[in-house]
């Protein structure tokens, strides 16, 4: 029962979360919140974007926000995908470039429909090379505007010197991960016996200890309506509005 009261708590909580976040209106397709992009740069983003959809019919909006309200980046990126409904409805094919200064995060959400293009792999490599290295000079305008860059590059053209980096991050990567696996592989060996003799003594009497799983869901995804997709319609005022895309919580994010 203690079990399922946590549970309970837990979910709770992220739904209480969930409807608790303030989203801005999608007034473009820029929705510089916190004030961090020059009139000309917004208005240079703004002219690719919309090439960007003329063109292919891919939907990428940029948006920094004054804050995450609580929320970790990957949740908030992704209710507000979902609540702006991003991309069109059938293709899903819609991106999102999330900036929150205020607590150093940044991420790429991507689409359903162009997580096979625009992979995990790939949107982080874009973040770490192309973004933050601009973030960290304080230069958000320069920042944003070479991440565009990356992710139109990867959605519209030959994506391998993006793959190049992949792959030279990655030798590296492996090298960390063969020092680190002998610690990872003791610290899951003394969870393992703490496990054991914690439970050796078995339930406590008068109670089966049996019980059908517990699913708690990952924050970022929470079906196909999602907690914040079925908030509003997309459209406000009937200017610019998404075409009813969703995502399923694929990208990458990034700190600095």
């Amino acid at each position: 029962m203690a079990v399922l009261a946590l549970a309970a708590a837990f979910l709770f909580s992220l739904a209480s979360l969930a409807f608790a976040l303030n989203f801005p209106a999608l007034s473009g397709r820029v929705v510089d919140q916190a004030g961090v992009m020059t009139a000309e740069n917004r208005s240079d983003v703004e002219a690719k974007l919309k090439n960007l959809e003329d063109k292919s019919g891919i939907q990428l909006v940029v948006a920094t926000v004054k804050s995450l309200q609580g929320s970790d980046v990957e949740t908030y990126a992704n209710e507000l995908f979902r609540f702006w409904k991003l991309g069109e409805a059938k293709k899903n094919n819609g991106v999102l470039l999330l900036v929150a200064p205020a607590e150093h995060k940044v991420r790429i959400e991507v689409g359903y429909g162009l997580e096979g293009t625009l992979t995990d792999a790939l949107s982080s490599v874009i973040i770490s090379s192309a973004i933050i290295p601009r973030f960290k000079m304080n230069d958000y305008s320069g920042g944003i505007e070479r991440g565009v860059d990356g992710i139109i590059s990867v959605l519209t053209t030959d994506a391998a010197e993006w793959q190049h980096k992949i792959n030279v991050r990655s030798e590296g990567s492996s090298s960390d991960f063969d020092k680190l696996f002998p610690i990872l592989f003791f610290a899951l060996i003394i969870f393992i016996i703490w496990y054991l003799i914690r439970h050796a003594g078995g339930p406590p009497s008068g109670r089966s200890g049996r019980g059908g799983p517990i699913f708690i869901p990952y924050g970022g995804s929470w079906g196909s309506s999602g907690w914040g997709g079925g908030l509003g319609s997309g459209g406000f005022g009937g200017g610019f509005s998404g075409g009813g895309g969703s995502s399923g919580g694929g990208g990458a994010s990034g700190s600095w």
